[in-house]
């Protein structure tokens, strides 16, 4: 039994959105704006994380094309690396990072909600769990459900942004914003060191192209689809994320950003009055579903992949006679997020891992040079993509993925430590299961 490839390129294209855009864009600027002295560094610096996230997306989409199986990311680095890098990644996703982040997600999701809705903060968890549940069953429902619901809320958080830029762009803005600068003290670091510094933040907030990835094996012609969806949608993205920085810029300042934890809303209130609040949340509250909804759905493909090798429970590789989902892997990874957020360990954990993502994004990349010597262009399908600017493009990224790394690691090493620890302690798991 296969997967039902049942995801159009508008499908496909609204998983890359809907991967990207989670709450980060409407809290996480003041960051990027409180480490840069002008406005126009900031802008700089979201357009050079954009560059890099669609570099990322132009090594993903050749690697999609050339390997357009479920699993996606643990794919590449099975096949580019070695069995264990691919089992560690995956081991990664479903103890930490991806059930930690629906775990997160649902907590915020819930908190929003409450919050537009008057009730009590005491029902978030009841209602972050909820959340988890139905999402859960409407994924195991098949693909299709998933995608269905995910595509009217990407375009209702989508729709939502486009409101605040219209309106940004509409109101009077702050006087001289484009040219506001912020006078460097002596313990000020470098342009250039501060500039790195922002684009941390901005690149995690860049992050999740790989969620089509992950769905390769469902989406319709995939070797054209995909490459297709991923640059389409990480592009959007960047235009959207630029945007929304200006109207920030525009409404607040540079000092009145980098000066507040919640600019979505700050920016629309002075727009929008007191409904700006209102309208902020529920933006919020949509677009946190939104990403649950995805989390839910994509990355259980990895978990799929890795039983169907034998490297994980064999339960997990069944799809679902009727429905062609791998239902086990949901149940257990929802229910792991569940007891998550029930714990309110995820946060901690999370930070334990938080620099893992970017190891594996850079090992993914790295493994294109690989198959670019091992499947040359005369054994592949006629018309697969290939990524421009080979190899320069693909070394950079490394190289900013590498600093990535070493810059989360150097803030908080031990955490980095534990991390490391929890990721290695699949190690032992990885050959138990390959002696079986």
């Amino acid at each position: 039994m296969s997967f039902r490839r049942a995801l159009g390129p508008f499908d496909a294209t609204m998983v890359v959105i809907g991967g990207i855009i989670g709450a980060g864009i409407f809290i996480s600027p003041y960051v990027v704006a409180g480490r840069l002295d002008s406005s126009v560094l900031v802008l700089a610096a979201w357009i050079a994380g954009g560059a890099i996230a669609l570099a990322g997306a132009f090594s993903y989409a050749e690697l999609g094309a050339l390997f357009p199986k479920a699993g996606g990311q643990y794919v590449y680095l099975r096949d580019g690396i070695h069995p264990l890098a691919g089992f560690l990644y995956g081991w990664a996703l479903l103890l930490v990072i991806e059930s930690g982040a629906i775990a997160a997600v649902a907590i915020t999701f819930a908190g929003y909600a409450l919050h537009v809705a008057g009730a009590a903060d005491g029902w978030r968890v009841p209602l972050a769990l909820a959340a988890i549940a139905v999402l859960s069953v409407i994924n195991y429902l098949g693909v299709k459900p998933g995608s269905r619901v995910l595509n009217v809320l990407v375009i209702l958080k989508v729709a939502a942004l486009a409101i605040l830029v219209g309106a940004g762009f509409i109101a009077a803005g702050h006087a001289g914003w484009w040219s506001e600068t912020r006078a460097a003290t002596p313990a000020s670091p470098s342009t250039l060191v501060a500039f790195g510094a922002a684009l941390v933040p901005i690149l995690f907030s860049y992050g999740g192209w790989q969620n089509a990835n992950y769905v390769a094996e469902e989406i319709e012609n995939p070797r054209r689809n995909l490459p297709i969806s991923l640059l389409a949608g990480t592009a959007a993205v960047v235009v959207i994320y630029v945007t929304v920085n200006i109207v920030y810029l525009r409404a607040l300042g540079l000092q009145g950003l980098a000066s507040t934890g919640t600019p979505a809303a700050d920016a629309a209130r002075r727009m929008f009055g007191a409904v700006g609040d209102t309208f902020v949340s529920s933006a919020i509250a949509v677009s946190t579903f939104g990403f649950l909804d995805l989390s839910i759905l994509a990355p259980t493909r990895v978990y799929y992949a890795m039983a169907a090798d034998r490297l994980f429970v064999p339960a997990l590789a069944r799809l679902h006679p009727r429905y062609r989902s791998p239902g086990l892997a949901i149940i257990v990874q929802s229910t792991w997020s569940c007891i998550l957020a029930l714990t309110g360990r995820y946060e901690q954990l999370l930070n334990y891992v938080v620099f893992a993502d970017w190891i594996f994004f850079g090992l993914s990349v790295s493994t294109l040079i690989v198959f670019r010597r091992t499947v040359p262009p005369a054994t592949r399908p006629p018309g697969t993509f290939r990524a421009p600017g080979f190899p320069v493009v693909q070394i950079l990224f490394c190289a900013i993925a590498a600093g990535i790394v070493l810059s989360v690691v150097r803030a908080d090493p031990p955490s980095a430590a534990r991390g490391a620890l929890l990721i290695a302690a699949g190690i032992p798991v990885f050959y138990w299961y390959r002696r079986r």
